[in-house]
């Protein structure tokens, strides 16, 4: 080490002054002293590293009084939330970077009445000993789907990988090589599988497989028959697949229990609404299929949930699976769970009130009509520079759902002469509630379908301070 950074090391400045300026400036009021000691051995540090690494002359020792800004800054960011509410103008519905689908009103008051006090998570109210957490949601769970029982489990994946774990631990689960899908957060079928402890058996071609391969693939160590909705793509061309019926009736000829994992979990018929065909839970239950799992954000419209459906017998076993306790679901869940799934007592009310069930189904002229509204408020700024039009455009499903699906819908297009489009996006991403819009070509677009009405207002006030002059 040469002179000049052992100098400077030793020059570094001392906690305890740096802690004094911040006693004098009432530190302990934002933070305990064990906090504000540790934070400011990091800055300290995070000097010592800097100079260690810098070329020679390339660091100055900054002031006690930077040093203690430094803290405080740091401190008062730990007060600051970064789980933050955010305007999704991006066009993607279930967007899974964004938290897919938002709570209807009714979920969101059954969270803060559940929350706010104690709840009768696990007991009974009739005989007032112990119940079960899964029997608030297992009656409407059944009602609705026509299933026979139903548990619920913290996210799609952890009921995949219970499943599994529970039918065919140490045994061959059958899957066609069309269906080995992957999701975003790298969830993967063959990799769920090894970690649940059953054994892949892969039948067919990517492209085509027939009854005949499930059908040569059953061995004395079979466990289950997999069927993958393969809901974030579509194979096209020349193709086969074999219907969940058929995959059926095949595992009863066999004895083996036939596993839907569903994905998306659409409880309404989306063809109504002009959308593509997208298999309903009702559909895969009556089919007579063993177990479906589903997840509860995404086209159901409700919380993070993993949800199982099925036959008493197989989800009596699932329930004493050991893992079932490690992914279970905590009371604020199932409180926004049970009322999102009432909802759908009323399949058009939940079409109405479920924020994503709106955004898919929204007529065209709606979309326009918004759009313009949205339109005008922003002309009425007059803000120099701004060039603001409306452009026909599509929205996405998202959220492994729908995904050949294009969604017509208006698009605000945003220029600036001062601003690149880069920077404008930028800057919404900064503002206290954060606009998340997308880029094309050298426009900022801003798509009204993932937008409320009543989120307008955060727009024409970002778009202010966005162009206000720096």
């Amino acid at each position: 080490m040469d002179a000049d950074k052992q100098a400077l090391l030793k020059n570094l400045p001392r906690i305890d002054d740096i802690m004094l300026l911040l006693e004098q400036q009432a530190i302990y009021e934002k933070a305990p002293k064990a906090i504000v000691r540790q934070t400011c051995r990091s800055v300290v540090d995070h000097l010592r590293t800097k100079i260690m690494k810098a070329d020679k002359g390339g660091v100055r020792i900054p002031t006690d009084e930077n040093m203690a800004a430094q803290v405080t800054a740091i401190i008062d960011g730990l007060h600051a939330y970064r789980l933050r509410r955010i305007i999704n103008a991006t066009g993607v519905i279930l967007h899974t970077n964004l938290g897919r689908a938002p709570l209807c009103d009714a979920a969101l008051r059954r969270i803060v009445a559940v929350g706010a006090g104690y709840s009768n998570l696990e007991f009974d109210l009739e005989t007032g000993k112990r119940g079960l957490r899964y029997d608030h949601v297992q009656r409407l769970l059944c009602a609705i789907s026509g299933g026979e029982d139903a548990l619920v489990v913290n996210n799609n994946a952890a009921a995949v990988l219970l499943v599994l774990n529970t039918l065919a631990d140490g045994r061959d689960t059958v899957v066609s090589r069309g269906e080995l899908i992957e999701i975003g957060g790298e969830f993967r079928i063959p990799d769920i599988m090894e970690k649940s402890g059953s054994v892949l058996k892969e039948v067919g071609t990517t492209n085509r497989t027939h009854l005949a391969d499930y059908e040569k693939a059953i061995g004395e160590n079979t466990g289950l028959i997999l069927k993958v909705h393969t809901s974030n793509y579509k194979i096209v061309g020349f193709t086969e697949e074999i219907d969940l019926s058929t995959l059926v009736e095949m595992g009863k000829r066999f004895g083996i229990p036939v596993f839907n994992d569903l994905g998306s979990g659409c409880l309404i018929d989306l063809n109504r609404y002009g959308l593509i065909h997208e298999p309903t839970v009702q559909e895969t239950v009556a089919t007579g299929v063993d177990v479906v799992t589903l997840s509860g954000d995404k086209l159901l419209g409700g919380p993070q949930a993993g949800i199982i459906i099925g036959k008493k017998e197989i989800l009596a076993r699932i329930k004493k699976n050991p893992l079932n306790r490690a992914l279970r679901i905590d009371k604020l869940t199932l409180a926004a769970l049970e009322a999102t799934l009432m909802e759908y007592l009323n399949p058009e009310n939940a079409r109405l009130r479920l924020r994503i069930l709106r955004a898919l189904t929204e007529p065209m002229e709606t979309v326009e009509k918004r759009a313009k509204k949205l339109l005008s408020a922003i002309r009425r700024l007059k803000i120099a520079g701004l060039t603001v039009l409306l452009r026909k455009g599509a929205s996405l499903s998202g959220g492994g759902s729908l995904p050949t699906q294009d969604i017509l819908t208006y698009l605000i297009a945003l220029k600036s002469d001062r601003l690149s489009c880069h920077r404008m996006d930028e800057r919404f991403r900064r503002l206290p509630t954060p606009i998340i819009a997308r880029i094309a070509g050298d426009e900022v677009l801003l798509d009204p379908r993932t937008m409320d009405d009543a989120e307008f207002s955060f727009v024409i006030d970002g778009l202010k301070a966005v162009m206000r002059d720096d």
